[in-house]
């Protein structure tokens, strides 16, 4: 492995602003994919602890420490965080690349860049949010305002701890709210620092809480707690169900769910670029190790085009094996454990055995010694039915399969459970708005596939979820709408 010294991690949970152990002192080991080595103890928390944070966040919203401030303040506090986060890059980035494997350069270009633009640009737009006045009689007057939930709960993933973790609490804390964050027990240490930052850039104790844990033990307490106004996560459709089933039993909180993807890539024979559009297959499923749930892991091509886009696709897969993820030129580092390394090849051995037809990779492999490592894999002669083409895989597998014209792409595309991202590469202006509408898909990119930017809603239809996270659309989720309503009774 490249020799970067590790910093000394603190794995302390951070409640009403000060850093603690969990109540019952247990810890759990922080094991790093990139070469299998413990880098820190993380504080095991429970009920006990969910509990202290959710009530500094209570106390902090009551008293309005937070809330009470005017959105301009807030504003300033906002950007100072983002801020922050650029000026501790370098310390972030090494933290994201050892916690989860992803490689260093885009952990610093992608995750932490992403992450301060997005709390930047929450911090900008609360004060230009204007609340409404309704067309009513002239003998009354109605204000439509906003106002915060309250406690927001807040649950995120590990394939991008940090920039998940911004993607909610930013908007969930210019609106106004404190916040409870239950980071990934996989990956929890850039959202404990991130807690420290927020409280250095002038954001209350007690109104940006971090607890560390397992989902059983921290995370359920957290979704079945009575006095949590919202709760709002991102991981597998599986959890999902469970948070929302949690809220109605519960105090039927508000739940947002932004959950599992199985993206269809739709290749046309006019697409009108194919050395684009086959490197932004490649790389969007490669990307991050293939742990992204809009990677657009089931790739339709049009028959006629099929092997050509194959051989190509092919010869750029090299530039894709996985290396040590703290070197400069590293484009794929470690999967994030032991456990999603067993399942990725748990479905590549699927996908062999229901008759699916491997082109390249398919193995584990060592390039630092102890890592958890897969080879990047493409499968040919994929079929709709197959496990490899219907279930979130979350690891670099890419299924190929063919159409003969756009009817049957479509109903092959939509024959999913999911209905996060698409994408449709044609020249025909004309298909491209059909194929377009006729997908079930939160997004569909038109020969593209990597652009991408805050201002525009990011979420799924069907078991992809509910609710959007990014663009002023994401204030929906973290605000309630209140009508005041004025008789006025006129003296003139």
């Amino acid at each position: 492995m490249t020799n970067i010294s590790t910093p000394n991690f603190d794995g302390r949970a951070l409640i009403n602003g000060r850093r603690s152990a969990a109540q019952d002192g247990q810890t759990f080991d922080d094991r790093s994919p990139v070469d299998g080595r413990v880098i820190a103890q993380i504080a095991r928390c429970g009920e006990a602890d969910i509990d202290a944070a959710v009530a500094a966040a209570r106390a902090a919203f009551e008293d309005r420490r937070w809330s009470g401030q005017p959105p301009a303040q807030r504003k300033r506090v906002l950007i100072k965080l983002a801020e922050l986060l650029l000026a501790q890059r370098d310390e972030l980035a090494l933290t994201e690349c050892l916690d989860m494997g992803k490689p260093l350069r885009f952990a610093r270009s992608v995750d932490v860049a992403g992450a301060a633009n997005c709390i930047r640009w929450y911090g900008e737009a609360v004060d230009k949010i204007y609340d409404e006045i309704a067309p009513t009689p002239a003998d009354s007057l109605a204000l439509i305002t906003r106002e915060p939930l309250g406690v927001v709960g807040v649950i995120v993933p590990w394939n991008y701890p940090l920039l998940m973790a911004a993607w909610k609490i930013a908007p969930a804390l210019a609106a106004g709210n404190s916040v409870v964050l239950k980071p990934s027990e996989k990956s929890p240490l850039t959202a404990l620092r991130l807690a420290e930052l927020a409280l250095e850039a002038g954001i209350p104790p007690g109104v940006f809480n971090v607890v560390p844990g397992y989902g059983p033990e921290a995370g359920s307490p957290l979704a079945l707690h009575m006095d949590v106004d919202g709760i709002a996560f991102t991981g597998s459709t599986r959890v999902g169900k469970q948070i929302h089933v949690m809220a109605g039993q519960s105090n039927l909180k508000r739940a947002w769910t932004e959950l599992g993807g199985k993206s269809p890539n739709i290749v046309f024979a006019d697409c009108p670029d194919l050395d684009r559009a086959v490197e932004a297959a490649v790389n969007s499923v490669f990307f991050n190790q293939g742990e992204s749930c809009n990677a657009p892991s089931r790739l339709f091509v049009e028959e006629s085009i099929k092997d050509a886009f194959l051989e190509k696709a092919l010869a750029l897969v090299p530039k894709y094996q996985p290396a040590d993820p703290l070197a400069s030129g590293t484009i794929m580092g470690a999967v994030v454990d032991r456990t999603q390394l067993d399942t990725v090849l748990g479905y590549i051995a699927s996908g062999q055995e229901q008759g699916a037809r491997l082109l390249t990779g398919g193995a584990a492999v060592e390039p630092v010694a102890g890592g958890c490592y897969v080879q990047p894999t493409i499968f040919d002669g994929v079929s709709n039915d197959m496990r490899i083409a219907r279930e979130e895989i979350f690891g670099p597998v890419l299924s190929v399969l063919s159409f003969s014209d756009a009817a049957a792409a479509v109903r092959q595309a939509n024959d999913s459970l999911y209905g996060l991202q698409a994408a449709v590469w044609t020249r025909d202006l004309n298909k491209a708005h059909g194929v377009a509408r006729a997908l079930r898909a939160g997004t569909v990119h038109v020969n593209q596939y990597n652009d991408d930017d805050i201002t525009v809603p990011f979420g799924g239809f069907r078991q992809s979820g509910i609710g959007r996270d990014k663009s002023l659309h994401a204030f929906d989720k973290y605000t309630e709408l209140k009508t005041t309503w004025i008789r006025i009774d006129s003296p003139v």
